[in-house]
């Protein structure tokens, strides 16, 4: 199968869902974790468009960024979570929470990731049971980055239509 017709007609991997049941259970879990309201949502959608946009993820770019604009985000945000270190348009925990997931996701050259100072700021914006929340947004789309990196779904269509039986 040629690149286009990947693109044309369904990922490359059959339904994940219908290989592994456990998956939706999973996903029901994680999804009810992060959203138990101590956390905005808008706040895991930037973090999760931050993730998609590391790993290189199309699918995860199209999918968060589609999220955000049905929450009523403004292009101005969205576009720039990529930029936002410098970007006017962030309150300082979401900054805080993009930092995580960079941090997270990224070597650091001082061989930490999550440094002290970075957590202890984090404790500033958060109480316990927050940012265990926002870690746990951080670890729900890091558990299916693979599956958007290897089964490369398409962009902007849901499962239900593409993941072949």
């Amino acid at each position: 199968m040629t690149a286009t017709e990947q693109h044309n007609h369904q990922s490359r991997l059959p339904n994940p869902a219908v290989l592994v049941p456990e998956l939706k259970d999973i996903g029901g879990a994680l999804y009810k974790a992060t959203g138990n309201g101590t956390i905005p949502q808008t706040t895991i959608s930037l973090v999760q468009l931050r993730a998609g946009q590391i790993a290189g993820s199309t699918y995860l770019t199209v999918l968060h960024t589609g999220n955000l604009r049905k929450a009523g985000e403004t292009e101005e945000r969205i576009t720039a979570v990529v930029s936002w270190r410098d970007a006017p348009y962030f309150t300082d925990a979401e900054r805080i929470a993009l930092e995580l997931v960079e941090s997270v996701l990224t070597p650091s050259p001082s061989g930490e990731r999550v440094p002290d100072e970075l957590y202890a700021r984090a404790a500033q914006h958060y109480d316990d049971k927050a940012l265990a929340t926002l870690i746990m947004a951080i670890g729900q789309v890091c558990f299916f980055l693979p599956l958007a990196l290897i089964g490369k779904p398409l962009p902007g269509v849901s499962p239900a239509e593409q993941w072949r039986e």
